[in-house]
């Protein structure tokens, strides 16, 4: 099912549309994806991670507030002509299927698709894109308890997918999903036809796009990369923005990537 990594995926694509409703009074004005960490948005931590990893083609998709995340990739980021944003105006209506169904003609290729909440360490994804991969690639984390918001992840005895869902059991339950997955050409392929085919269902537009790499599962088509030892962060509340912060200090970057 594996085979290795012989080359980096040729894009990323990351999922930015939201407000970030629970981050409010903070995003009553500013989405998600341009609070500060340190002293730099989240975006620009993630943009920055992924050109020092060699990823240049970047696709955002954003809608909340989108004018500013254009701004800032205007600003910051004009010496990168392949790192755009694409708009997703169903962003108030639906959860994150409807961008990657808005993107899925980006999915022609192998690809990273990347929460647009999610923070990587220095050396975690480097390890990623180094690692034997399966056509379809969850990274994933382990911890002793797992709570109602954590995106739950139960393995095979080979470390393949079974199912993805926040509704699993702690019986059912291995290791929670990072929200960062490596698809090769095969597993773009898979995930662009089920992306594509989902929202001619009207009830799959409230959808989160990890329920299509769940039923992907079933084809034994998913395998999972631990980052177990590494740095990363969900932003989803305000006590998280702090925790990033501890474990996200700013550092001096070029010209390319912006310090406040």
């Amino acid at each position: 099912m594996t085979d290795q990594a012989g080359r980096l995926p040729a894009k990323a694509i990351i999922l930015s549309a939201g407000q970030g409703r629970r981050l409010l009074p903070l995003t009553e004005n500013t989405p998600k994806c341009l609070l500060p960490v340190s002293g730099k948005p989240v975006i620009a931590w993630q943009i920055d991670t992924l050109l020092a990893n060699g990823i240049q083609e970047i696709v955002i998709v954003a809608g909340f507030q989108i004018g500013k995340v254009e701004a800032l990739i205007a600003e910051c980021y004009q010496a990168y002509p392949a790192i755009r944003v694409v708009f997703n105006p169903f962003y108030e209506v639906a959860d994150n299927l409807a961008s990657c169904w808005i993107v899925r003609e980006e999915m022609n290729t192998g690809f990273l698709l990347l929460n647009g909440d999610t923070l990587l360490g220095d050396n975690l994804l480097s390890g990623v894109l180094h690692a034997q991969t399966a056509p379809i690639t969850l990274c994933i984390d382990f911890k002793e308890i797992f709570d109602d918001d954590d995106m739950k992840v139960q393995l095979d005895a080979q470390g393949r997918v079974k199912q993805v869902s926040k509704k699993l059991s702690a019986k059912e339950t291995d290791a929670e999903s990072i929200g960062l997955i490596r698809f090769n050409e095969k597993g773009a392929q898979l995930f662009y036809n089920a992306v594509d085919q989902a929202l001619r269902e009207p009830e799959k537009l409230g959808s989160w796009y990890l329920s299509i790499v769940s039923a992907l599962a079933k084809q034994g088509v998913v395998g999972s990369h631990s980052v177990a030892g590494n740095h990363w962060c969900e932003i989803d509340f305000i006590q998280d923005l702090q925790k990033a912060g501890n474990c996200f200090s700013y550092q001096e970057t070029d010209a390319a990537t912006l310090s406040g």
